[in-house]
């Protein structure tokens, strides 16, 4: 994990004032852009699915919308295991499960296909950025209505200023980078 910190204290860039005033936008696009640093945190993500012999212990790893797509899939594929997304309401063709949620400036409501994920199987959640812990506290609640644990969540960063671990809980969450705290 020291390769993915190092990779993202290099290329994660502050964009201040986006999406609206007063907020500073961690932009992503350098560290998917750059092979090095996108391997790092592929491999960084991934330990939180592994035992402490290397093993995978996750059937599935489960994308938020959107950039949980990018790093969720190769995150997937180097686990042995699917990826399936999580999307906005309106974008899944079938029949859905659905959760509403209130964002750092804003609501959501995500959804996952009722068949998505198969009862029983162990799942790592997987995004860039964790900050009131909304999306993630919908996702852990979504995979749990098709009926399967959730083992933990991996980011690339977490808002250490923001109440994200009281929506989580228990939930094991790995971190890459916390941002706003003596470990950034």
């Amino acid at each position: 994990m020291v390769a993915a910190r190092e990779a993202l204290d290099r290329l994660i860039r502050d964009v201040p004032d986006f999406p609206e005033p007063g907020v500073v936008f961690k932009d992503i696009t350098p560290v998917l852009a750059d092979h090095a640093g996108l391997a790092a945190v592929v491999a960084g993500l991934a330990e939180a699915g592994r035992d402490e012999q290397g093993r995978s212990v996750v059937d599935t790893v489960v994308g938020m919308e959107a950039r949980g797509f990018i790093l969720g899939a190769p995150v997937a594929l180097a686990l042995g295991a699917g990826f399936v997304p999580v999307r906005k309401a309106g974008k899944l063709p079938r029949e859905t499960h659905a959760v509403s949620y209130d964002l750092e400036y804003g609501s959501a409501t995500l959804e996952l296909h009722t068949d998505a994920v198969r009862a029983g199987s162990r799942v790592l959640l997987v995004d860039d950025v964790l900050a009131t812990g909304g999306t993630a506290r919908a996702t852990v609640e979504l995979v749990e209505r098709c009926g399967a644990t959730v083992v933990g969540v991996a980011v690339l960063m977490d808002l250490a200023f923001l109440p994200w671990r009281d929506a989580l809980g228990e939930v094991a969450v790995t971190t890459l980078l916390s941002v706003g705290s003596d470990r950034a």
